[in-house]
């Protein structure tokens, strides 16, 4: 993700997209959220999700995708004083609801190591 920064950060130079920036116009706001979505958004979160991918299974695991819009319709409700719409609820209870009958279905016996499958062929 740095170095994916650092080179769109030279493309947009290149392009010329620094030229109307002024540093001083930016606000003591927007320093704290992209303070915020560097520490909270990337490092923590990144951190969260590799230690979960060793602990859960990658189904339960990427449930995240879910769950991280809910996460930003509830932040931007009550800290950004965004309206939340009959459909947006809808959404929510949905995706809610996905992501609890997926955790609480109880998973496949995996096959141990070292034993091999046989798959049954009909002739």
């Amino acid at each position: 993700m740095l170095v994916g920064g650092i080179l769109l950060a030279a493309v947009g130079g290149a392009l010329g997209e620094f030229g109307g920036f002024h540093i001083e116009a930016v606000s003591r706001g927007v320093w704290f959220a992209l303070a915020y979505l560097i520490v909270a958004g990337s490092i923590v979160g990144f951190t969260a999700y590799i230690w979960l991918i060793h602990h859960e299974s990658p189904t339960k695991v990427g449930t995240y995708a879910y769950v991280n819009p809910v996460v930003a319709v509830i932040i931007g409700y009550f800290l950004g004083g965004e309206t939340v719409g009959p459909r947006t609820l809808l959404g929510t209870v949905l995706v809610l609801i996905s992501v609890i009958v997926i955790t609480t279905t109880p998973a496949k016996n995996p096959v141990p190591a070292g034993v091999p499958q046989v798959e049954l062929v009909e002739r």
